[in-house]
């Protein structure tokens, strides 16, 4: 895999604004948010897409969910509700290719209520 600019914001090569890190995984807020939050989880260990995702990674996956989690409590958007979105290669909208959940709350989002 080709070094992202997630990898450059993981080694403090690029500025960020940094709401959550441990030794697996870094969040931050996104430079174009889509709503008042806007945040992006991402694992320090490189892996491209969602298809790129191997059994041993199930934990750390895991672990991006409950930081999606926590950070939504820290965010105060918990109990009104958020979004957390995977893009996946180019259909799927997917601009960097190192993983990362979508953190979006903040005000009532539109889409289907599935």
């Amino acid at each position: 895999m080709s070094e992202t600019l997630f990898t450059k914001i993981i080694r403090r090569e690029l500025p960020a604004d940094i709401v959550y890190e441990d030794d697996e995984i870094l969040a931050f807020r996104d430079i174009n948010p889509q709503a008042p939050v806007h945040v992006l989880i991402v694992p320090k260990i490189e892996i491209a897409t969602v298809n790129d995702i191997q059994p041993e990674h199930a934990e750390l996956i895991g672990k991006m969910v409950l930081v999606a989690q926590k950070v939504a409590k820290q965010e105060a958007i918990a109990d009104d509700g958020y979004r957390l979105a995977i893009n996946c290669n180019r259909h799927g909208c997917q601009i960097v290719f190192h993983l990362h959940i979508h953190l979006i709350g903040g005000k009532q989002l539109r889409g289907s209520a599935a």
